[in-house]
């Protein structure tokens, strides 16, 4: 499971050097994609691969679940981090993300996110006022 708040640098190269909590689990290769609110996800390559066999059990007949579908499979780039921790974040991900050289990146659970860090800023201000009024319904009995 992925924990916690990290803010690494994105170096000359488009590199990144995971932090080290998460390398081991890592360490088998990762999937980079585009994410939901201009960030980056990195998958562990069977997370990645569970979340690909959920897309393929959507009907073909279904538009968002084929227009997802190209998006984040298109963009995705696979790569197993180097020895000392480092994955090369190709430009059209930097892109899209709009990453400079200082970054955050989070843990989400089953993956890891990758923010640029004046977008992560306005992201966590926005979104901490939601999250401490956010109703029973979201997590029953917490």
């Amino acid at each position: 499971m992925f924990l916690g708040t990290h803010t690494p640098r994105l170096d000359d190269k488009g590199r990144l050097i995971l932090p080290a909590k998460f390398r081991d689990e890592l360490a088998g290769g990762v999937v980079i994609t585009k994410g939901q609110e201009r960030c980056l996800y990195v998958f562990p390559t069977p997370e990645f691969q569970h979340i690909a066999d959920q897309l393929r059990a959507q009907p073909m007949t279904h538009k968002a679940a084929r227009a997802y579908s190209r998006v984040f499979f298109a963009s995705a780039h696979d790569e197993v981090p180097d020895k000392q921790g480092r994955v090369t974040i190709p430009g059209h991900l930097r892109e899209y993300a709009a990453l400079d050289r200082d970054l955050v990146v989070i843990g989400a659970h089953t993956r890891v996110e990758i923010w640029d860090r004046v977008a992560w800023e306005s992201y966590l201000a926005e979104s901490e006022d939601e999250f401490a009024d956010i109703e029973e319904g979201v997590l029953p009995g917490l």
